[in-house]
């Protein structure tokens, strides 16, 4: 949220009158050019209800005012009225606003495109927390589990919520976990896809006649998980890809299942796939639907400390750990086998994919440790 000084200030004075601690003020501040505010300039500060209450206060109102000048404050109160819109389907135009808003409510987190979709959607992470840990999550590789996106952008918002208002889970301070892990956050990997599943396409599209012939020329595309090329992005991995080539039955561009003519053919997977070479993550965690399942090793090239956090990952949720899975060419085969290191494949839910709106609660609920635990469990 963006304010301005009444009067000359620091941030060190700000953090004791807001309550917040000091490095989320230097990090939503990265252009300041000293820790030094001069009455008039603008600078950034974090926002959420909690925060509101305190600056709202009778015994508090006076001393922040005399300081702050909430000068945009009222689009921001609007706005997080109704933060992350877990109840309408979720599609790429929904996924911008709640960046938006996410984004200006917690000025701390860095937001890029790290790719394009083949449509030319750009491919948004998230970067949030200082530490050395390196922790990645994503969801949406499939289109028709477009749901995993809402949950993934919940679970981050009650994470913000809790670094700013010095929250806890299971013990562990929010504060220190951001401290102590860079949590690397691609809530939509598939845009087009969902986009596709959710929308449709009208049929002036550049795309229209490909679609709905892989389609078999229906308009229902609720069973659709590839791309808009008909590539399912989540079989493009250089780990065994052959097998998957020979045995999925679509030998062509499909809804589903289709691994492409070659590992990493589109820009979607490349995109992840340098985003984790580049990332040099410790932890991956890949979040699909359904079947309330987590999948967790691969060819015996997970590290130890796996089996660990796969037990705490199912204490929390209630979810079945399972090691070995017939598949290969996935994200999370490939950073395992590449990498050696930790990646687990979340299956929300119970159901028929598009899971409806109407689990999201119960969902959310059993799901949200995985998240906690992901960031506390490393080493």
């Amino acid at each position: 949220m963006k304010v301005r000084a009444e009067k000359n200030t620091n941030l060190k004075e700000l953090s004791n009158i807001l309550n917040v601690h000091e490095q989320l003020l230097y990090d939503s501040n990265p252009l300041l050019k000293s820790t030094f505010i001069k009455s008039g300039e603008t600078f950034n500060i974090p926002y959420t209800e909690k925060l509101k209450c305190h600056i709202s206060s009778t015994s508090n109102k006076a001393p922040v005012r005399n300081i702050i000048d909430f000068y945009e404050s009222n689009d921001c109160l609007q706005k997080t009225s109704e933060f992350i819109q877990k109840k309408r389907a979720y599609d790429y135009n929904v996924l911008l606003e709640d960046l938006e808003k996410v984004t200006e409510a917690f000025p701390f987190i860095e937001k890029r495109p790290i790719g394009q979709s083949v449509l030319g959607l750009p491919i948004f992470e998230l970067l949030i927390g200082t530490g050395t840990k390196k922790v990645h999550m994503n969801g949406s590789f499939h289109a028709n589990e477009w749901i995993t996106t809402s949950v993934l952008m919940c679970w981050l918002h009650e994470y913000l919520e809790a670094v700013v208002d010095g929250g806890t889970f299971e013990g562990h301070s929010a504060m220190d976990l951001y401290q102590n892990t860079t949590l690397s956050f691609v809530p939509m990997v598939n845009p087009d896809g969902v986009q596709l599943v959710i929308n449709g396409l009208p049929p002036e599209h550049s795309h229209y006649q490909s679609v709905m012939f892989i389609n078999n020329n229906s308009l229902d595309f609720e069973q659709w998980k590839a791309n808009i090329n008909g590539v399912d992005l989540n079989n493009q991995y250089p780990a065994f890809w052959e097998i998957e080539k020979e045995r999925k039955i679509p030998k062509f561009p499909a809804s589903r299942d289709y691994p492409g003519d070659a590992p990493l053919t589109e820009p979607e997977s490349i995109a992840m796939a340098k985003l984790a070479d580049a990332g040099k993550f410790d932890l991956i965690v890949a979040v699909h639907t359904q079947g309330e399942e987590i999948y967790w090793g691969y060819m015996n090239c997970e590290p130890e400390e796996a089996l660990s956090i796969v037990t705490e990952y199912s204490r929390l949720s209630g979810y079945k750990a399972i090691k070995n899975l017939d598949s290969h060419a996935g994200f999370r085969d490939w950073f395992i086998y590449e990498k050696k290191k930790c990646g687990f494949t979340i299956e929300l839910g119970i159901g028929v994919n598009p899971l409806p709106l109407n689990q999201f609660d119960e969902i959310y609920e059993k799901s949200r440790g995985i998240f906690w635990a992901s960031l506390y469990s490393l080493k």
